[in-house]
């Protein structure tokens, strides 16, 4: 295979719309997947464009929620005890980004990238022949009591400051934007800013044949590790197999952080396991995505259908499924929308990449400047996918980058 001016390794959301960002600026691509195209997270995710989505997990809200949510195995956030111990170190690290001072850090820096990903998004759908997949319709999270709501509006308060629109509403106002609600949730708050894809499996499928229209290549490989030399970059495959380009992007989601530990680091990224099922098209009349915050899950309409899921579980890439996550959701789900259809699903989970303070990972290796990093995205990497790639097309012009990187460098953990 000839030498690529630029290898992009993984073909998810996030990798093809650098690929495609790095050809729009004339460089010769290659994507290198160990599966292909849409085959992990960027398959199985809720299709939003969660632009308000600004504030970090890590929060001081999540550590007075937590311990209950530990104690239920099935509940928004668990951790198999079999995991317990490989993951301590990191949800030490997470607790340190809860303080206060952190938390207005990351929502800043998250803020940021949040503007310019909104900002590149529909000028990339555009060029990308995908703009009629972009829907606009909305998000309605709902809350069961006045202090679970009260709760909340801190939250809205932060939003607020940083310019994003939303409207909190009672049980009648929330019929006429989403009928069919149990009459358990009294308040809600409505965020028209939040878009969604048609279905986020066709659009990464989608970007593949629009970035082979372009002359790109997708190769199945599985990459074992990464040599800089003189010249660029070595690619060193799976059998053994090397591959040389000139400069390198690593974005294999929760695979990455293997990947740079071949160059002596050691990037403290871990996996949330996320669980749904997708319904028939005709299990409800879904007008807007609604999230039920307080359970961790959201509904969405999509063209494949009524896709049920969400919540956190941090296991790691390696112990099996535990599907019983899917179903406690969806029993959940049916009890929340009462006319919800739950025959004839197909469950799934996949691993999200995610770091302790909510920020990807964006900016060059240590060692070496033409290794780009540009993964840990957590649950936004289709909201945040079309700003990275802005980012990670700038870096390898070696331009000046959109938006202060500081905040994202894969160091700044040590």
């Amino acid at each position: 295979m000839a030498r690529s001016d630029i290898v992009v390794i993984g073909a998810g959301v996030v990798g093809l719309s650098v690929a495609i960002a790095a050809q729009m600026r004339g460089f010769n691509v290659t994507v290198i997947d160990r599966e292909g195209p849409a085959a992990g997270a960027s398959a199985g995710n809720a299709g939003a464009f969660a632009f308000t989505d600004i504030l970090p997990l890590a929060s001081p809200g999540i550590l007075k929620k937590a311990p209950k949510w530990l104690l239920d195995p099935l509940g928004p956030l668990s951790i198999p005890p079999a995991y317990a111990l490989n993951i301590a170190p990191w949800m030490f690290r997470f607790w340190r980004a809860c303080s206060a001072s952190r938390v207005a850090h990351s929502t800043s820096a998250q803020t940021a990238l949040m503007d310019l990903s909104k900002g590149e998004l529909e000028p990339f759908l555009s060029a990308t022949e995908t703009l009629p997949m972009l829907r606009k319709e909305g998000n309605l999270q709902v809350y069961e009591s006045d202090a679970e709501f009260h709760a909340s509006l801190p939250g809205w308060e932060a939003r607020e400051q940083h310019g994003i629109e939303f409207r909190h509403m009672d049980a009648a106002e929330m019929a006429g934007i989403q009928s069919g609600i149990a009459p358990r949730f009294i308040r809600g708050t409505f965020t028209p800013g939040w878009y969604s894809i048609a279905d986020p499996k066709l659009y990464t499928l989608a970007l593949a044949e629009n970035f082979r229209a372009r002359g790109g290549v997708i190769e199945i490989s599985e990459v074992k590790g990464l040599r800089p030399v003189a010249d660029g970059v070595d690619i060193v495959l799976a059998g053994d197999v090397v591959r040389s380009a000139g400069k390198v992007v690593l974005s294999a989601g929760a695979f990455s952080h293997r990947i740079a530990r071949t160059l002596g680091e050691n990037i403290p990224l871990e996996t949330e396991r996320g669980y749904n099922t997708t319904l028939p098209s005709d299990a409800l009349d879904l007008r807007t995505q609604v999230t039920f915050g307080g359970h961790g899950f959201v509904v969405t309409r999509l063209t494949s259908g009524i896709r049920v899921g969400g919540a956190v579980e941090l296991g790691g890439l390696s112990l099996p499924p535990n599907y019983a996550r899917s179903k406690a959701m969806l029993k959940k789900a049916k009890a929340f929308l009462p006319g919800l259809k739950t025959e004839g699903g197909v469950q799934w989970m996949g691993f999200r990449p995610s770091m302790p303070d909510s920020l990807p990972a964006i900016g060059r290796a240590k060692a070496s400047a033409k290794v780009v990093y540009a993964f840990g995205h957590g649950h936004l990497g289709l909201t945040q996918s079309a700003g990275t790639a802005r980012l990670v097309a700038d870096l390898l012009q070696d331009q000046p980058p959109a938006i202060d990187l500081k905040s994202f460098s894969p160091s700044r953990f040590g």
